[in-house]
């Protein structure tokens, strides 16, 4: 085996028994192992033989296995080997005694041994000792003991040779340390202790003259009183006159002397009885904070303030009255509780200042003033543009987006650097004529999948007209979006592609839905932009089939076909929407282009008289500033900055901070704008999408049940449905089918139908799953498992 390595053998050593850690036996199986190298034994040998000579005298007593322990454990260091076996085996053998020196005394020793030998003896035991030792010194011999021991001193051993300790008797002085109180002891001095000698020696007499007590009680008892009287007699330690065991008196403090008392060999005089001193006791000097709880009397006359308190004379200051006036806390909790805060006084004391010091810390919320303005004057009079919002809607992939990319881009909002950084983003993932789309689709999602997902809002404006865009998603699985989208707007931009096969397909599809979920919202004009005419060479047939069934289809939804614009269009190469189409193969049309479709509309009229309605349709933080903003169409009334609001169905008020209209600030907005408003005074928990804000004075019922005229795009039945008001989605059903109505002049044709075939009206009574803000005159849409199944009017609760 080979042998270990220094570390691996120290590593857990025991180092309280470090001599017994190897044996010969141990290391034998080591020497003998056969890692040891032929260098390793010419090491040992001629370091055993320099240790041998090292040893010298030690040498007889040492064996080769010892030495080569050493050497190993050393590293063959010669030196370390050497003293290692000499302190092991020292105890071994007897050296051969070498003559010491003698000691040369110093001068200093010298004189301290010559005084040692002048001073006067003494018998302390500590002098007897130092002495000793002194004489030692003087005198020093060989100091032999027993081997393997160590020597040891105890502490006046250790101090021996000090020299201060040798101070002779003629130079000593004496230190007197004058004592600021009268010793403990009896009063009078010497004096006294005669008297109470005398008096102790009377009272032994009396009781020796007195007659002896008789049975085994007596005896007991006269053995007690001798016990008590030979305890009492008995000086104590500290060589004071005895104490008497009787009677007990209650002794006065010692008075305060500045001298002690003079000796006196006066003789003692009779016995006089013992008069009790009563001195009133002595007291500290009170504190500030014990003089301010308790009052001033607490200081004794006789205390004088070295240092007195800087501020104890100030004006202002009692330590009288400190809890006669409330607490700090108790004023602001008084101006808390009252809503108002705390108006300084004049101050009476410190602790009044304090208080009105802490009171007047109170932080008051700033709140939002409103300028009080008529709002409907100052819309008149600003002579604004006409306020247009447009949903476009239609099938997936027909191009609504493209379409709108290329109106931003050619009315200049969108300038070409922002549109070539969209196209090369579009061909690095190999969708080069999805650029103008990506102008309204900015999310990640939108652009990876190809689809709107969420209705895109851009601006733009015109001479006569402001316009917002809503840009609808045109996937079935989106549809909700799309109704919120539909809400806020005042007609729709229907969109058909007229490639083949494509308008048929959106006609079974979404096209459809679409316009039937649009009409149902309110709307009453509609443009159909008939996009990708270049597709099919800008052929008139196409376009007048195109047209002839879907007016077919939009009278049937109740559109008036004098309301119903169809106009043909590129969206991708922009032609015939803001600039006409110079194309000889489309001479045949010569109506409006797209944007001038878009100014011809007929809005609305705006019901600005009527109280606060505004449909809630995003939530979301707006920036530090504004920590609570909310977007949505304001469908009655006005508001501006500063107004109180009203959230329902939370029913929680909030403070308008700021109000933007097509992301400009503004200090008012009016119904038919899309504004968004910055709150404060309410936590966001209080709001959500669909919710409806209102003024505290006119609040919107909250109803959980409800009669409604119903147009049926499928067949409806008492069933679960989802009800949607503007941007309001809520759990619901069809509880009863109440009526069959006329579609045109609303008389009851028939009474609890069983059934409501597509395209008939009839009343009918919506349960929603909990109450929600929903009156007179709201329109709702009615879906079932994904399909949209009619839509109407709320006429009362029910």
């Amino acid at each position: 085996m080979p042998p270990k390595s220094g570390f691996s053998r120290t590593r857990n050593i025991d180092y309280d028994d470090d001599d017994d850690y190897y044996d010969e036996a141990e290391y034998d199986e080591q020497e003998a192992g056969e890692g040891t190298t032929e260098d390793d034994k010419e090491q040992m040998r001629v370091g055993t033989i320099r240790v041998r000579e090292a040893l010298g005298e030690f040498e007889a007593g040492v064996s080769d296995a010892q030495i080569h322990e050493a050497l190993w454990h050393y590293y063959y260091d010669i030196g370390k080997s050497v003293t290692y076996l000499k302190n092991k085996l020292g105890g071994a053998q007897t050296p051969r005694e070498t003559p010491k020196k003698e000691k040369v005394m110093s001068k200093f020793d010298q004189a301290a041994s010559i005084a040692v030998q002048n001073a006067p003896p003494s018998t302390g035991k500590y002098n007897d000792a130092h002495n000793s030792k002194v004489a030692e010194s003087a005198c020093p011999m060989t100091l032999s003991l027993p081997p393997n021991t160590m020597p040891t001193y105890d502490a006046d051993d250790f101090f021996w040779d000090v020299p201060w300790g040798n101070v002779p008797a003629h130079r000593l002085g004496t230190i007197v340390v004058d004592h600021s109180r009268g010793r403990r002891g009896l009063l009078g001095g010497s004096k006294l202790a005669a008297l109470a000698a005398k008096r102790r020696k009377e009272r032994e007499e009396a009781q020796a003259a007195a007659p002896h007590p008789t049975g085994d009680a007596d005896a007991a008892v006269a053995m007690l009183d001798k016990l008590s009287m030979a305890s009492a007699s008995m000086p104590n330690a500290r060589n004071e006159a005895p104490k008497p065991r009787y009677p007990v008196r209650r002794r006065s403090p010692s008075p305060q002397h500045d001298a002690p008392f003079p000796e006196t060999t006066e003789e003692p005089k009779a016995p006089q009885p013992a008069i009790v001193v009563e001195r009133p006791a002595e007291r500290a000097v009170a504190s500030t904070f014990a003089s301010t709880l308790c009052g001033s009397n607490l200081t004794s006359p006789s205390t004088v303030e070295v240092f007195p308190v800087p501020y104890i004379h100030c004006q202002g200051y009692s330590n009288t009255n400190a809890f006669d006036s409330p607490s700090p806390d108790d004023i602001v909790r008084a101006a808390q509780s009252k809503g108002t805060t705390t108006k300084k006084k004049k101050a009476v004391s410190h602790g009044d200042k304090l208080a009105d010091s802490v009171g007047s810390l109170v932080i008051e919320e700033s709140h939002v003033k409103s300028k009080n303005l008529n709002v409907i004057d100052e819309f008149e009079k600003s002579s604004p543009k006409r306020i247009a919002n447009f949903v476009v809607v239609g099938h997936v992939d027909h191009g609504k987006s493209t379409l709108m990319g290329r109106l931003l881009y050619d009315l200049k909002v969108i300038d070409q650097r922002s549109i070539d950084k969209l196209r090369k983003e579009a061909e690095t993932i190999g969708k080069s004529s999805f650029a103008l789309a990506w102008v309204m689709d900015e999310t990640s999602e939108e652009r990876s999948r190809g689809v709107t997902v969420d209705v895109a809002t851009n601006y733009f404006e015109t001479e006569r007209t402001q316009f917002t865009i809503l840009d609808a998603p045109g996937h079935k699985d989106f549809i909700p979006n799309m109704i919120s989208g539909s809400s806020q707007a005042d007609f729709p931009v229907l969109v058909i592609d007229a490639s083949t096969n494509s308008f048929e397909a959106g006609l079974k599809g979404q096209t459809k839905e679409h316009i039937l979920i649009a009409r149902s919202m309110g709307m009453q004009h509609i443009i159909v932009a008939v996009n990708k005419m270049d597709t099919v060479s800008w052929s008139q047939s196409r376009f007048d089939e195109i047209s002839k069934r879907m007016t077919a289809f939009l009278t049937e939804a109740s559109f008036l076909e004098k309301r119903i614009t169809f106009i043909p269009l590129a969206g991708l190469t922009g032609e015939n929407v803001v600039k006409r189409v110079d194309k000889s193969a489309a001479d045949w049309y010569t109506g409006d282009t797209l944007l001038e479709a878009l100014e011809r509309v007929d809005l609305p009229q705006r019901s600005l008289q009527k109280p606060l309605r505004f449909s809630v349709a995003d939530v979301f933080r707006g920036d530090i500033r504004s920590p609570l903003s909310i977007a949505g169409r304001i469908d009655s009334g006005t508001l501006q900055v500063g107004d109180i609001i009203l959230a329902l169905p939370a029913n929680e008020t909030a403070t308008i901070k700021a109000i933007e209209v097509q992301d400009q600030p503004v200090d008012w907005a009016v119904a038919g704008q899309i504004p968004t408003l910055h709150l404060t005074d309410m936590d966001p928990v209080h709001l959500r999408q669909g919710d409806m804000i209102c003024p505290p004075s006119s609040p919107v019922k909250l109803v959980k049940a409800f009669s409604s005229k119903l147009l049926a795009f499928e067949h409806v039945l008492p069933c679960p449905v989802e009800v949607f008001r503007s941007t309001l989605n809520s759990p619901g059903g069809i509880r009863s089918l109440s009526a069959k109505l006329n579609k045109f002049t609303g008389e009851v044709v028939k009474r609890r139908p069983r059934i409501v075939k597509p395209g008939e009206v009839a009343r009918v009574v919506v349960v929603l799953e909990k109450e929600l803000p929903i009156e007179e005159g709201m329109r709702v849409v009615v879906r079932e498992r994904g399909r949209t199944i009619g839509a109407g009017l709320m006429e009362n609760v029910a």
